[in-house]
């Protein structure tokens, strides 16, 4: 076994580096040929390389015992110095388990699901009763909207692992939830989702942040395109151009292209069943309704069109107006907390927003499922008071209206940047 120090291990963290290191509890793996059958992606694991990974780690994974089965082989070596720097957070982790906060309660995520169908069935029973008009069509979009939203906080619970005690049973609901319920690819979910938990806000490694060419994030990459004078959008405008290339070409568009490019890349024929699944069904229901199926696509384009718009909102808040930056190698908690932000708690805001305004507690937990957050809310902050780290929440309206000013800032911050004198 070889010995590494804290200093000598972070060597292993340059791009040009053939082997690829990563550090759980003070072992080191070499997780280079690894990293390339890893199911959440190589990428995910190399953001890691030549980094204590223990609370990623611990994290994302909620069956550990199985996983450090197939972790012993890749066991290098040990870090002669490692110390345990997070060790208020990591005790907050087992009062956490050991209060039961990590245990399901599959009927609180099934009586969401039963909302979907009910939402559905209501917009089917508009137009089935008073036929297709402009009100009843608007009606039932709205329905279905509605029924899309709670599928798309539904089908992260199980992505998640975060409904089931089992992780077959939970990746089963995942695929019939995320797959029939909104037509969409598990596994296209999974390797951009887990990305983003992994390295939240960190260009180049969180795809949601990777839209430079469309839209520039944060405060320091819009300083450095400007100075560069790179990009070909006028940024400067970007908060008002969001109406018109964000939440409007990103659901209807987008996020078709992408699952079907991603499915047919994988070659992966049981998402594409699932997905054909959702459409089959959709049109076959609606295509009663109207006179041609072009009626029916329109209905799914504008319930789309209305989703991307509410889907944008609950889950850009808590991130545009943090910190973007490229990997400045924090720790877990530290980058979570700069990264994330809450909207306050309620019952319509959690309804509302999946639970994801407890953005900075699901960051944290993600498996753990959504209705503990307000439990362990209190524990994070008081940590967080203890070292200084700022716990950032804001009421639900004001963390909307950031997305736009963020993007204001940012816009400004690129422009005077790409016209400074000199």
């Amino acid at each position: 076994m070889e010995k590494f120090t804290t200093e000598s291990i972070k060597e292993y963290s340059k791009k040009d580096s053939k082997r690829k290191l990563i550090v759980i509890h003070g072992k080191v793996y070499d997780v280079t040929t690894f990293m390339h059958r890893h199911p959440g992606g190589a990428k995910l694991l190399g953001s890691y390389s030549g980094e204590d990974a223990t609370d990623a780690f611990v994290a994302l994974h909620n069956d550990k015992a199985l996983v450090e089965k197939y972790m012993k082989p890749l066991e290098c070596g040990v870090v002669v110095d490692y110390e345990d720097n997070l060790r208020d957070f990591r005790e907050l982790r087992k009062v956490a388990e050991t209060s039961g906060w990590f245990a399901t309660k599959p009927f609180f995520f099934f009586k969401y699901l039963v909302q979907c169908w009910l939402f559905e069935l209501a917009a089917v029973f508009i137009l089935w009763h008073w036929g297709v008009n402009l009100l009843t069509f608007v009606a039932a979009a709205l329905l279905l909207c509605t029924a899309q939203a709670q599928a798309g906080w539904a089908q992260h619970d199980y992505g998640h692992l975060s409904v089931f005690n089992s992780r077959r049973l939970n990746h089963i609901g995942h695929e019939l939830v995320v797959g029939h319920l909104k037509g969409a690819s598990s596994h296209w979910w999974n390797f951009r989702h887990f990305l983003h938990h992994s390295k939240p806000n960190v260009v180049g490694t969180d795809p949601d942040i990777g839209v430079p060419y469309v839209f520039l994030l944060g405060d320091k990459m819009p300083k450095e395109w400007g100075q560069k004078k790179r990009g070909f959008m006028p940024y400067n405008w970007q908060h008002d151009y969001f109406w018109l290339l964000g939440p409007p070409m990103l659901l209807p568009l987008y996020f078709h292209f992408e699952n079907v490019y991603f499915t047919l890349k994988r070659r992966n024929l049981r998402d594409l069943m699932w997905t054909v699944s959702f459409f089959a069904k959709f049109f076959y229901v609606f295509n009663h309704f109207f006179s041609s199926w072009w009626g029916t696509f329109a209905l799914y384009m504008f319930t789309r069109y209305l989703e991307s718009h509410w889907f944008v909102a609950c889950t850009q808040m808590s991130h545009i107006p943090m910190d973007i930056d490229r990997d400045q190698r924090r720790d877990w908690f530290s980058m979570q907390l700069k990264a994330t932000m809450n909207a306050e708690g309620g019952s319509f805001n959690d309804w509302f927003t999946g639970h994801l305004n407890y953005q900075i507690e699901h960051h944290l937990f993600p498996t753990m499922p959504r209705h503990s957050y307000p439990l362990v809310q209190p524990h994070v902050k008081r940590i967080c008071s203890k070292h200084g780290i700022p716990y950032v929440e804001k009421p639900l309206g004001t963390a909307f209206a950031d997305i736009i000013r963020s993007l204001k800032k940012s816009g400004e911050l690129w422009f005077e940047a790409y016209y400074m004198p000199g």
